[in-house]
């Protein structure tokens, strides 16, 4: 489980890239995207098949986005999520959220144990929007409900 120690760490970085922001503006992710700017979070998309999403310009990769980089929020799923994290190690990325709302999200075993291995923070499932300010009924009954699984 995820510790409320590395969430709030992550949660207090000021630029932060969103791996798997798309052109649906609907998308879960452009939704979580659109919080973070909200609270504000310089927040960089990261998408290969876009060039601008969110009015931002967007990277192909982890590995092209501009300094600073503070953290990365990986929404895919959990096999994309192995290369994401692969290009966090090559630009020293400290602090990398695999998301984790329905289903196992980018979450899995092999994500999470390379990020511990390379030193890297991990917030290993959850989903950001239980931790923002002023989460929506969905998201603060679900923080309620895995309030007594997260570490400290």
């Amino acid at each position: 489980m995820p510790s409320t120690t590395v969430i709030r760490d992550f949660l207090a970085q000021r630029h932060l890239a969103v791996v798997g922001v798309s052109r649906d503006t609907k998308a879960f992710a452009n939704v979580v995207f659109r919080r973070l700017a909200d609270q504000g979070h310089d927040v960089i998309p990261v998408n290969p098949a876009a060039v601008e999403l969110e009015g931002r310009k967007c990277h192909a990769s982890v590995r092209h986005v501009p300094d600073p980089l503070d953290g990365v929020l990986v929404m895919l799923n959990a096999t994309a999520a192995l290369a994401v994290v692969d290009d966090c190690i090559y630009r020293e990325v400290e602090r990398v959220w695999l998301h984790r709302g329905v289903g196992t999200g980018a979450t899995s075993e092999g994500a999470v144990a390379t990020c511990r291995a390379q030193g890297i923070a991990v917030v290993d499932g959850a989903c950001p929007l239980m931790f923002l300010d002023h989460p929506g009924m969905l998201h603060r009954a679900h923080r309620f409900m895995v309030r007594g699984r997260l570490a400290a």
